[in-house]
C-alpha cells in the first residue's frame, strides 16, 4: 500500500498541530513541577512555622498521668466512668462492619 501524494499533502498540513500539541504537553509538564515545588516550599515553611508536640516530657508527664488515676478514684469520677464504659461498649454495636477488598488500590491500569 504505497502512499499516495494527497495523503503527503494532508500529513504535511497536520505537522504544525502535531508541534503545538508537543509543545504544549512540555509546557504543561514545566507549570506542574513549578507548582509542587511551590506547594512543597508553602508545605515546608508552615511545618517551620508551627508548634510541634514535644516527644517526651519526662517525669513531670508521668506524675500528672499518676495524679489523674489518683483523681479518677474518687467517687463521682467513678460514677462518670461508668456512664463513659456503657457508652464505649454500646458504640461498637453501631458500627457497620467494613469490607476491604485486598485488590483494590493495589493494580494499576495502564492501557488508557
Amino acid at each position: 500500500m504505497a502512499i499516495q501524494p494527497i495523503d503527503l499533502q494532508t500529513i504535511f498540513s497536520q505537522l504544525d498541530k502535531v508541534g503545538r500539541t508537543q509543545a504544549a504537553l512540555r509546557e504543561g509538564q514545566q507549570i506542574q513541577a513549578s507548582l509542587q515545588q511551590i506547594e512543597t516550599q508553602k508545605k515546608l515553611e508552615t511545618d517551620v512555622q508551627s508548634v510541634n508536640e514535644a516527644q517526651n516530657m519526662g517525669e513531670e508527664a508521668n506524675k500528672i498521668k499518676e495524679e489523674n488515676k489518683q483523681n479518677s478514684n474518687s467517687g463521682e469520677d467513678r460514677f462518670e466512668g461508668k456512664q463513659e464504659d456503657e457508652e464505649t461498649e454500646a458504640a461498637p454495636e453501631k458500627k457497620l462492619p467494613l469490607f476491604r477488598d485486598p485488590s483494590i488500590g493495589r493494580n494499576i491500569d495502564i492501557s488508557g
